[in-house]
């Protein structure tokens, strides 16, 4: 199949880009062809009704009918406008001719075809990218479709597919969602390469995915320097992007971005990793009070003998150690006893 991939790429590799004439004057010209053809062929009716020159006027219906009846309208067929960002790739008789890009108003040779496999079809309702023939020729029978472009289009596009339940590296099942925006930067491959270059980028792009979601957990310690899905967005972003563009790259397409849109556990690990979640938290934010109040109570008997206020045995020093840190760590306010008596 690899081998098959890369002689297409091979055989269809090479853009060329098309020089039209203007359309313009290839429309003034051939509408007052196509009038004084016409004009040539009533002439020569009229003659021969009147008993004219029967030779003259054959000849004006032959030369004025062939042209104003069949190859004048035949020369409208090749006149062709473009807006910014859009191309039309032509095939003469089965043969790639050329590509136009372009804006503007072009002829080219009539009997030149656009070819666009994943043309997009517009219609009152939403169409899907690449419909059946039956499915067009019904909807154009009814009026629902008004017409199938056949223009590649080079703007910049983004591809949103549906979330996707995947298991990551640990084998938790995660929903994500990916946006990808990309652009056609060879139209010859987009074209002739693949089938439909929308929807080839569409299952790559879910291959893809799959493939760089399994390589990373869904999330790590704060303490450990192993990249997650969560914490390690970009990274994870930039990966994908090149591991779709590297699947893509032989239907002529450029991937200019790839975004994580969406991130969560699957419903049903979802409030178990969310108690974990919790309990990591509480953990961390216990650690810290602690590390803060061995070091408040250090400081205060570091100041204490210090300034030589008052002096404590071991066994105070440690009871005053245990009062502070149930003051310092508890989650309520501490309730103090006063002693008013002798120190000891």
């Amino acid at each position: 199949m690899s081998e098959i991939m890369k002689n297409n790429e091979e055989l269809r590799s090479e853009e060329i880009e098309l020089k039209a004439m203007k359309g313009m004057p290839c429309l003034v010209m051939n509408v007052l062809a196509v009038a004084v053809c016409t004009a040539a062929f009533i002439y020569g009716v009229i003659l021969i009704a009147t008993g004219g020159n029967v030779g003259l006027a054959a000849a004006l219906m032959v030369v004025g009918g062939l042209y104003g009846f069949i190859v004048g309208p035949v020369v409208f067929v090749g006149l062709k406008i473009l807006k910014p960002n859009e191309a039309y790739v032509l095939t003469l008789f089965g043969k790639y001719y050329g590509t136009l890009k372009g804006a503007g108003f072009y002829w080219v040779n009539p009997f030149c075809a656009a070819v666009n496999p994943a043309a997009s079809v517009s219609s009152t309702q939403t169409a899907s990218i690449e419909p059946s023939a039956a499915t067009v020729a019904t909807a154009l029978g009814t009026g629902q479709f008004s017409r199938v472009s056949k223009k590649v289009s080079l703007k910049v596009m983004t591809l949103s597919n549906d979330k996707q339940k995947i298991n990551d590296q640990l084998g938790n099942p995660i929903i994500i969602g990916i946006v990808v925006i990309w652009k056609v930067v060879n139209t010859v491959k987009a074209v002739f390469n693949v089938d439909n270059f929308k929807e080839f980028l569409s299952i790559q792009c879910d291959s893809a995915l799959r493939d760089i979601v399994r390589l990373y957990p869904y999330d790590s310690a704060a303490s450990d320097n192993e990249k997650s899905l969560r914490g390690s967005s970009m990274e994870v972003a930039e990966r994908l992007k090149n591991e779709i563009q590297s699947k893509v790259g032989i239907a002529g397409l450029e991937i200019v971005e790839a975004r994580i849109t969406h991130l969560s556990y699957a419903e049903e690990i979802a409030a178990v990793m969310l108690q974990r979640q919790q309990a990591s938290a509480i953990i961390d934010a216990r650690q810290m009070i602690v590390e803060g109040a061995v070091g408040m109570v250090e400081m205060a008997l570091e100041k204490l003998g210090a300034k030589d206020i008052v002096h404590l045995d071991e066994e105070r020093k440690a009871a005053m150690v245990s009062n502070l840190l149930v003051v310092l760590c508890g989650n309520k306010d501490a309730q103090p006893v006063v002693n008013s008596g002798s120190l000891y």
